[in-house]
């Protein structure tokens, strides 16, 4: 309620500075540290945006740390293979997932209990190092990890309420908080819809991602230091910038393309309970 108390009092009716003729150079020197999601601001799951790239290469050029922070349910080296695939050509090393976050965790506080995998099998990977202990009778589980959804129950939501109904008293790993996805034009649903069924039906969950404080930390020193959270998401990337406390850059051409068209960003904050700092269609130098 407290955190729901500041974001909402932290919305303010003053417009967001947009950055489309400026570019990111004309703020660049005022933070020290850049988080920067990759699904929507380096990719859009089917090419890389050569302007979001040449923004990397500036600002490493000139020394300034930076973090490809993404809620994907997945270690950070299956991330790096995905985005050597699509053509990007350095900057592995700053690549940092929800889903390294949550194997630390997993391999921590879960090594020895059985699960039950919600999600596809291309994120198996993410278990590997426990894989003995997956069970695919749900009865048999002491807890859930979920990637995402089924391949043969991709957009019927309602199926997981089913599914879950008699098991909420099971613990619940979200690997990924985000709730959709654009894969090029179409939109997926991902494993924080499923999450969010498992709340409502009474069960608590664990995420791992953004919105939630421990990914900074665990991929980041922050201390004493000006950051600047750049996403597509409000629910993730804004809110996440907000509860830290940092400043934030909202893409626009991303998730919240669609709702732009109709409602002005003021509204928009307002819808999601954030505040937004600056604005840019594209991320651009």
């Amino acid at each position: 309620k407290t955190q729901e108390l500041w974001l909402f009092l932290s919305y303010t009716s003053d417009m967001p500075q947009n950055l489309d003729k400026e570019g990111l150079r004309s703020i660049v020197n005022d933070y020290d540290l850049f988080f920067i999601d990759i699904w929507g601001v380096l990719h859009n799951g089917m090419q890389i945006f050569e302007h979001s790239i040449e923004v990397l290469e500036n600002v490493k050029k000139i020394n300034k740390e930076f973090v490809l922070l993404t809620n994907a349910p997945r270690p950070n080296s299956t991330v790096v293979d995905f985005l050597k695939r699509m053509g990007l050509k350095d900057f592995y090393q700053n690549v940092y997932t929800s889903g390294e976050a949550s194997l630390k965790y997993l391999l921590k506080n879960f090594i020895n209990s059985k699960f039950y995998h919600i999600g596809p099998p291309r994120d198996f990977d993410l278990f590997k190092r426990f894989e003995k202990n997956k069970v695919n009778n749900i009865s048999q589980a002491d807890y859930f990890i979920c990637t995402g959804l089924f391949e043969d129950h991709e957009t019927e939501i309602n199926y997981y309420k089913d599914l879950l109904e008699k098991h909420k008293n099971k613990k619940f790993v979200c690997t990924n908080p985000d709730l959709i996805v654009n894969r090029g034009e179409v939109r997926e649903f991902c494993a924080g819809s499923v999450a969010k069924i498992f709340e409502e039906i009474g069960g608590k969950v664990i995420y791992f991602g953004k919105p939630y404080p421990p990914v900074y930390n665990l991929s980041a020193n922050i201390i004493d230091k000006n950051v600047l959270c750049v996403g597509d998401n409000m629910n993730t990337d804004i809110k996440g910038a907000n509860i830290q406390k940092f400043d934030n850059l909202l893409i626009t051409n991303g998730i919240h393309k669609e709702e732009l068209n109709n409602i002005n960003i003021n509204n928009l904050e307002k819808k999601y309970g954030v505040s937004v700092n600056y604005t840019q269609t594209k991320l651009k130098w």
